[in-house]
């Protein structure tokens, strides 16, 4: 057993002999003072720190280990020269060591998250919201544009009124069929009569002191005066030939009928406007239908229509066959005037409800069928379209005037326009007055 002591001895490094023995304090040392640290071979002298070779261990024992405080103690810094990372925790490198800077126990050393800058995100919200907005704005208003159809020149409506204060529009709703199958011509009771005719006519004026429609019965007796061809260009002597106002339509369409409109009233027409058959009733049925509180019932075979007294929604079928009957009135053109301007009314505050402006699900098959229907002049804007469209709401809503055109009786099944009464409506309009007139 000794003899194996003595080999085990021999397999010290070289340097370690008795010789380098010396008082040792601690185990296997008898002496009295603590022994110095010893290099261990997994641990780096600083830059520049020699260090003492190794000295064999005391004979009988086993190498002496480092003490991790330098021999004074738990938790106090070395001075010898040797890595501290053994109690630090930094023998890798990084504050904590592998893993992030962290401290004893995991616990997180960054410090608190910053507050967030509330000002700064409000602020960036706000800037791409309202770029939000005008990029869809922008957006809606050309693919608007390009949907009206100007297909209307009023450069080619000769002799005209001077111009006055205020706007004044030609609202006319024909019996146009274009683009309608032989189903939707019966569905609708349109007929399939060739050509267009008008069954309504207004003029909405827009001005300062207030705003004002008057309707224009078909049926209103006028002088057909000297045009110039739409088509042709040619020029067409006046005969004074009496007809149903209608007829001008019938004969060379939208310029005639403002031509006509222009000669017999002296008020200048600014901008026109139509819309027909098909167009009417997608726009109600687009919006959801029109709620009406309809003081009678009635009914009427040509227009389809069936209705009976009390609150009810009408589709498009059953409104473009309201704003058409004329044959179960007695005063069958004046009742359905007032049947066309309630109408309008209805749908124009139908229209403009939270639930159809703010529901682009709603608010853009509405504007399609409407655009997709209309007839302007090359001059109408959006603009214009937006400006007719809010005071027809107005209007009907009871903010302006809402009449008939002055009659003063009839001849040959026409209708006599009241001339005194219709030259102080229309001075009234031109100068952008308050109208006085009342009407039938």
């Amino acid at each position: 057993m000794r003899t194996c002591t003595l080999v085990r001895m021999n397999d010290w490094p070289d340097g370690w002999s008795d010789s380098n023995r010396s008082d040792r304090y601690g185990r296997g040392s008898a002496g009295a003072q603590p022994e110095g640290a010893r290099v261990m071979r997994q641990v780096q002298r600083g830059p520049g720190t020699p260090g003492p070779r190794p000295s064999a261990p005391p004979y009988g024992g086993v190498p002496q280990q480092p003490t991790y405080d330098g021999g004074q103690g738990y938790g106090a810094a070395p001075d010898n020269g040797y890595d501290s990372g053994y109690n630090t925790g930094q023998v890798y490198g990084s504050p904590g060591g592998p893993g992030g800077p962290q401290g004893p126990g995991g616990a997180d050393m960054r410090g608190p998250r910053p507050a967030p800058n509330w000002r700064r995100r409000i602020k960036w919200t706000a800037i791409t919201l309202v770029t939000l907005l005008v990029v869809v704005s922008v957006g809606t208003y050309f693919w608007a544009d390009s949907k009206l159809h100007r297909d209307v020149d009023l450069s080619k409506v000769i002799d005209r009124p001077e111009t006055g204060k205020g706007t004044n529009y030609l609202i006319v709703g024909s019996d146009s069929r274009a683009g309608m199958s032989a189903e939707d011509k019966k569905k609708l009771h349109t007929g399939s009569a060739e050509g267009k005719r008008t069954d309504s006519m207004m003029i909405l004026h827009v001005g300062d002191n207030g705003d004002t429609l008057v309707s224009l019965p078909r049926d209103s007796n006028v002088t057909i005066p000297t045009y110039k061809g739409s088509a042709s260009g040619k020029t067409f002597q006046g005969t004074g030939r009496q007809v149903k106002l209608n007829a001008a339509y019938a004969e060379d369409g939208p310029t005639l009928l403002v031509r006509t409109i222009e000669y017999n009233t002296g008020l200048h027409i600014d901008h026109y406007v139509e819309i027909g058959f098909a167009g009417f009733a997608n726009i109600v049925d687009a919006v959801g239908g029109v709620e009406m509180n309809l003081d009678q019932g009635f009914k009427d075979k040509y227009s389809g229509a069936d209705f009976k007294a009390g609150k009810q929604t009408l589709n498009g079928e059953q409104a473009l066959a309201f704003v058409r009957t004329r044959h179960a009135f007695a005063a069958s053109d004046l009742q359905r005037t007032k049947n066309q301007q309630k109408f309008l009314s209805a749908l124009a505050h139908q229209v403009a409800t939270p639930g159809t402006v703010l529901n682009p699900f709603k608010l853009y098959p509405t504007m399609g069928s409407g655009l997709d229907s209309l007839t302007v002049d090359k001059d109408m804007s959006l603009w214009d379209l937006g400006s007719m469209f809010w005071a027809m709401k107005g209007v009907t809503g009871g903010d302006g005037k809402s009449m008939n055109m002055p009659i003063s009786g009839s001849t040959g099944g026409n209708l006599v326009w009241d001339k005194a009464k219709v030259k102080t409506l229309v001075d009234e309009l031109t100068n952008d007055q308050t109208v006085t007139v009342s009407g039938n």
